[in-house]
């Protein structure tokens, strides 16, 4: 999938990470980098805001820089 980053600069952090995911799963997603499918669920809510090795696996995972994904 190609990644328009200046398209993602206008969604929140949470709905970046809900694009990028598509119809991967919470559970798969965070099982791949590590945290609970709940803190996906409060990510994408914008309730939560992953920290340090969380932002870093997350982009990694999706092919982005964190300060393209997270700022």
């Amino acid at each position: 999938m190609a990644i328009d980053k200046e398209a993602l600069k206008t969604l929140s952090v949470g709905e970046r990470i809900k694009v990028l995911r598509g119809e991967q799963s919470q559970e798969e997603l965070a099982s791949i980098v590590g945290v609970t499918p709940s803190a996906i669920g409060m990510y994408e809510q914008n309730r939560r805001m992953p920290r340090g090795q969380t932002q870093k696996a997350i982009a990694d995972y999706f092919g982005l820089l964190v300060d393209d994904l997270f700022f």
